[in-house]
């Protein structure tokens, strides 16, 4: 996995320069915030699926994956809309290529969220090689795109060839979990309740800060609809 986030950057170095790099670095700086919310869905859910059976392992992961979805989507929005004053505004007009690199890169922020979240939910169920393959799958798009894109095109070859290789890397990881889970492709697609089970869970702590039973804040939010991820 680390060699997914910099491998790019370590070729685009070798191969562009330091200054290449260094303008690269400002768009993976800012698109990387987006990888902060599903590693700490799947730091707070693991000890729930290592408890788990198989079937609602992949469940509950599937939930939480569609509430990371319906989170992430807008942020993703947010950056491609805001990459002028982000890389620019902020760092400089030297860092004006960043901008079409930042929105690239936004893109493969899904494949991010799955890779994590599937993989987290692989591995608390004691299938840890099975995140492995899908990690590897990104590696070796990673790789080859990277040796494919960085020479003729620089920072927006890694860009791309990262983007590509997070999604084929959160596609892998999503039919493995399916099937290893028992999970359906349905499973995975937000639905319109969730939307709604999200805006209760955020209401109901904006007006009750103090923390309370899962099953009480479950019983309170399934209220309206279908289960809280």
């Amino acid at each position: 996995m680390l060699s997914n986030y910099r491998l790019d950057q370590w070729i685009l170095g070798a191969v562009a320069g330091a200054r290449e790099l260094g303008v690269y670095s400002v768009a993976v700086a800012w698109a990387e915030s987006v990888f902060y919310l599903p590693t700490a869905l799947a730091t707070v859910q693991r000890p729930d699926l290592v408890r788990s059976e198989r079937f609602s392992a992949g469940q509950e992961a599937a939930a939480v994956f569609r509430a990371a979805v319906i989170i992430t989507v807008p942020v993703v929005v947010g950056l491609v809309l805001a990459a002028p004053f982000l890389c620019v505004t902020v760092f400089g007009e030297g860092f004006r290529g960043s901008i079409d690199q930042l929105r690239i890169l936004a893109v493969g922020a899904l494949g991010i969220v799955a890779m994590r979240l599937f993989g987290n939910a692989l591995t608390a169920q004691r299938k840890p090689m099975l995140e492995a393959a899908a990690i590897a799958v990104a590696f070796i798009v990673t790789l080859g795109l990277d040796i494919a894109l960085i020479p003729p095109h620089g920072g927006i070859g890694a860009s791309l060839a990262s983007t590509i290789a997070y999604s084929a890397g959160g596609l892998a990881a999503a039919v493995i979990f399916a099937r290893a889970l028992g999970s359906r492709a349905g499973d995975l697609i937000p639905r319109v309740h969730d939307a709604g089970a999200l805006w209760r869970v955020a209401r109901l702590r904006a007006a009750n800060p103090e923390p309370m039973p899962l099953d009480e804040e479950n019983a309170l939010v399934g209220r309206g609809g279908g289960p809280v991820p």
